[in-house]
């Protein structure tokens, strides 16, 4: 499933880490990846030594949790740090499928169920930079305002175009989802949001009791 999940973060916020992230030094950011997607990749990474990096991961992590859509979308067992990226001067980062697995804080395996990225420069300051997302349904192009985010499943072939102009700054993560299948996540979301459409409606009735007892039972038999 691919989702905008809209002002995760404020544009105070976002003016704030900006702000942040300038002052720091980047790095190539090819050595964060395995061999094979590390040949595509021409970009920056902030370092995960740089004195901000904890914080600014930890409020970016905390926004995401904190988000109903991306709650009810991702049902995250375990949402990795997040970390941050610079494109420039032609930068891009060619087709890969993200890792299988990564590790977290304390160097243990985390299996990737879900990738997000959430946009930290308006699309008017950059040229090119969209993300490219292929599913069965084809190419997707994603350029979002700063602030907002985009999650899809981690198993998708994607890329950045090369950015010809300006900055496009962004943070990136990946989550574990309680429910490990795609699609069944996907039927609970739907399912999620009918309901909320439903009690908006006719309030508390026996029918969405019924449908919100169905969403939980099916939770419960496809959570891992």
């Amino acid at each position: 499933m691919l989702l905008h999940i809209p002002q995760v973060l404020s544009k105070q916020e976002v003016a704030q880490i900006r702000t942040e992230l300038a002052a720091h030094e980047w790095k190539d950011g090819a050595h964060s990846s395995g061999a094979q997607a590390a040949s595509r990749k021409r970009n920056l990474q902030l370092s995960l030594q740089a004195p901000v990096y904890a914080r600014l991961a930890k409020q970016v992590a905390g926004a995401l949790a904190r988000h109903p859509l991306f709650a009810s979308a991702v049902l995250p067992r375990q949402i990795l740090p997040p970390m941050f990226n610079c494109y420039s001067g032609g930068g891009s980062y060619g087709n890969h499928v993200d890792s299988a697995m990564q590790r977290d804080s304390l160097g243990d395996p985390v299996r990737t169920d879900v990738s997000t990225t959430l946009f930290l420069s308006e699309p008017d300051e950059y040229e090119g930079g969209e993300l490219i997302v292929e599913d069965t349904y084809g190419e997707h192009e994603i350029k979002l305002d700063a602030g907002d985010a985009i999650i899809y499943p981690a198993t998708s072939l994607h890329r950045v175009e090369p950015v010809t102009a300006g900055e496009r700054i962004a943070s990136f993560l990946w989550s574990q989802s309680l429910v490990r299948d795609a699609w069944q996540r996907k039927m609970l979301f739907d399912l999620d949001m009918n309901i909320l459409k439903l009690r908006q409606q006719l309030g508390d009735s026996d029918e969405v009791v019924g449908l919100t007892s169905t969403y939980h039972n099916l939770l419960r038999q496809w959570t891992q």
